[in-house]
Formats: C-alpha cells, sequence, structure tokens
C-alpha cells in the first residue's frame, strides 16, 4: 500500500469475489476442473466462512495461464505448479529488489546531505588563501666543481 488508507468496497485485481461457477465461466474451465487444481495446489481461492471458494480476477487468470501450459504447451500439473512457484519466487526477489533500490537511493541522498553539510562547516579562515602569482623566471642549477 502507498499509505493511504483504502476504501474497504473497492475491488482490486486481488479481491476474491467469484463464487467457483462464476470462475468456471470466465477461465473456460469446469468446476470440477477448479476443484482438482485447488486439491493440487495449482489455484488456491480465498475461503468464506462457510468453506465456499471465491476467486479473484489474479486467480482467473492464472487458471487460464494454467489451462494454457496444459492443453497448448503439454506440460504436465507438476510441471505447471513448479513453473507457478517459480514465477511466484521472480515476482517476491524483483520487489525484494526495487524495495533494496529505493533504500539504497534513500541511503545515497542521506549521505550526500551530510557530506555537504561536512564540507558547509569548513573554517575558510585557518587556512588564508594568497594567489600565487606565475612567473615566467628561469632558475639554472649548477652543481659546485670540486676541486682537483
Amino acid at each position: 500500500m502507498d499509505g493511504r488508507r483504502r476504501n474497504p468496497y473497492e475491488l482490486t485485481h486481488e479481491t476474491p469475489v467469484y463464487v467457483i461457477s462464476v470462475a468456471a465461466q470466465l477461465s473456460g474451465l469446469h468446476p470440477q476442473t477448479l476443484r482438482q487444481y485447488d486439491r493440487l495446489g495449482l489455484v488456491s481461492p480465498d475461503r468464506t466462512a462457510g468453506r465456499g471458494r471465491r476467486y479473484s480476477a489474479r486467480d482467473i487468470e492464472l487458471l487460464r495461464t494454467v489451462q494454457a501450459l496444459s492443453q497448448d504447451e503439454g506440460i504436465n500439473l507438476a510441471g505447471i505448479k513448479r513453473i507457478i512457484e517459480l514465477e511466484n519466487q521472480v515476482a517476491a526477489l524483483q520487489q525484494r529488489v526495487a524495495e533494496m533500490e529505493s533504500a539504497l537511493d534513500g541511503a545515497a541522498a542521506a549521505m550526500q546531505q551530510r557530506e555537504a553539510a561536512v564540507h558547509a562547516s569548513y573554517r575558510r579562515d585557518l587556512v588564508p588563501y594568497q594567489e600565487v602569482q606565475q612567473t615566467s623566471a628561469l632558475v639554472v642549477w649548477r652543481p659546485k666543481r670540486s676541486q682537483d
């Protein structure tokens, strides 16, 4: 969340609103297939107090993905489950990287502010500045000759 209070009635992509019959129609699958996917842990919808399944729009997309991987790509359900797990891991890691980049940016900004404060605190009166005049004078050095 971004810190603002959300409307409790606002529907999001993750809001579980669809009963199994509607989810089956939206995904193009049979309700029994949805139950099987739930048992296998492929798509795990939320549950009501009475244990009824409630699917979100994200769940519907996942059901369609599972069906496409199974039918179009010929991947078995165990393979699909592993793919989903790995995709979830990647998403979690990407989120973590984004959080760490944000923290790093914040730390870099704080460091720059502290560095600027240190530079601003230098006492310029401790080391008087004198301008050096450049000359074109040439000094020739000759070693002393030894007395033979």
